[in-house]
């Protein structure tokens, strides 16, 4: 079994910003394989289905992105899934937007939802799914940026992102890592 993680806050005072990426990835994810996310266990909302054949969980914590780990470790747990079948998809300041790239391990970053896994799952080599979000154009700055709906004359490239999202981390069920990362990055 997989599970995938789409990293964000709940609520709509956040649906649409920049922050939210994961979330908005894990919405289309579910919908474009008929996964209904109306499970509420663990501090998140998950549902559960195939995706190639493949049994995965959904997951979209939540905890507000800084405390994600607390309601990804209990799913891992729960569902017996190893931390190498684990897909975490986020948003990422030193990326372009409309960019994503695969990432085997690393540091958080500076990214408080990742610090929050990394702390929970004892571990930093979980397998990435960063979306690029962009620095934030003089003077607004990163908190204000991230928390940030999108603009309407973003939605597209917003939409394109997500799409190349669906279509990644549906090969993550079923693909080779490096093949993955050689396709993607």
């Amino acid at each position: 079994m997989k599970c995938i993680v789409g990293l964000g806050n709940p609520g709509k005072k956040f649906e649409m910003t920049r922050h939210n990426v994961g979330f908005l990835a894990i919405d289309r994810l579910a919908e474009k394989h008929g996964i209904s996310l109306n499970e509420a266990k663990f501090n998140a909302l998950m549902g559960t289905g195939r995706i190639n054949g493949e049994r995965v969980v959904l997951v979209k914590p939540l905890t507000y992105m800084n405390l994600s780990g607390e309601a990804v470790r209990p799913i891992l747990d729960y569902y017996k899934i190893e931390i190498d079948d684990l897909l975490v998809i986020y948003d990422d300041l030193d990326m372009v937007p409309g960019k994503l790239r695969f990432r085997p391990k690393g540091s958080a970053g500076g990214h408080n939802g990742i610090k929050s896994l990394i702390q929970h799952l004892g571990t930093a080599e979980f397998k990435r799914l960063k979306l690029g979000i962009g620095r934030p154009p003089h003077p607004i700055k990163v908190v204000d940026w991230v928390l940030m709906n999108y603009r309407k004359d973003e939605l597209p490239e917003l939409n394109e992102t997500l799409d190349n999202a669906v279509t990644a981390a549906t090969d993550f069920v079923d693909t080779d890592w490096l093949a993955l990362m050689n396709r993607y990055n």
